[in-house]
């Protein structure tokens, strides 16, 4: 991983990663690991050998739980369970999400279903779950990645995209709601961030050309480009600010 500021407030916190153990999750893990954090994170997938390598290389062993975040009930045990190993959650980042690619008019309800269960519903009850611990512990950050995608207005996704919106519009009113309770609530959207599975399912050659030419930073994006930006909106260095998106995605969204 590229050589990132360092936060001390960060050192002891608990952080909680949804999807922690792959992808940009597991980019995240590792950059809360070395900031000196104590994180959990939840994966449906096995992800032990992630564990033990984050321990190896960092000094500093994740709570690996894992879980189907569309099984709220598992969720908010695995939230409980961190609490309770960690200390409050300070820190909880809502990341995993799936992208299947589909078409407007092949749309059942139980893959709408689906969708929003995995890119919002888990979303919203996990900040549910984490805002109690955080107002008693007197504050926290939470962070809610949402996408360009749906800036972008793009096809091919279009039940994600509503979810993404969703993301944003929930971040803004969860952060009116539990700003004086001193919990920030951000959300992060991320361009084409090219993780293992991207490169392996969608990532085309003449995709990825014409992706580029609407970045205004020509080097497309790996998961560890968005570390940077989350621990700076977990940690003090942000502390004035909530119910904002921030996006870092090589500069599409600006070019429209």
């Amino acid at each position: 991983m590229t050589e990132i500021a360092t936060y001390p407030d960060l050192r002891g916190a608990s952080v909680f990663i949804t999807g922690g153990g792959s992808g940009i999750g597991a980019s995240l893990t590792e950059g809360f690991l070395r900031q000196g954090a104590k994180v959990a994170f939840v994966q449906r997938s096995d992800a032990s050998a992630f564990t033990d390598q984050m321990e190896t290389e960092t000094g500093n062993r994740p709570l690996n739980l894992k879980c189907d975040i569309t099984d709220i009930t598992r969720l908010k045990a695995c939230i409980a369970e961190a609490a309770t190993a960690h200390g409050p959650i300070r820190v909880l980042v809502n990341n995993a999400a799936n992208d299947k690619r589909h078409h407007t008019l092949e749309v059942d309800e139980d893959f709408w279903d689906w969708s929003q269960a995995i890119n919002l519903k888990a979303y919203f009850f996990g900040c549910q779950a984490a805002i109690e611990g955080m107002r008693k512990a007197g504050g926290g950050s939470i962070i809610n990645m949402s996408s360009i995608s749906y800036m972008m207005g793009n096809s091919g996704y279009p039940v994600y995209t509503t979810a993404n919106g969703g993301i944003t519009a929930m971040t803004r009113s969860l952060a009116r709601e539990f700003g004086p309770d001193k919990i920030r609530v951000n959300a992060l959207a991320p361009g084409w961030v090219l993780t293992e599975k991207q490169l392996e399912m969608w990532a085309t050659p003449e995709d990825l050309a014409a992706h580029m030419e609407r970045m205004c930073l020509k080097e497309h994006l790996e998961p560890s480009d968005i570390v940077g930006g989350t621990l700076f909106l977990a940690s003090n260095a942000s502390k004035a600010m909530t119910g904002q998106t921030m996006v870092i995605d090589g500069g599409v969204v600006t070019t429209g």
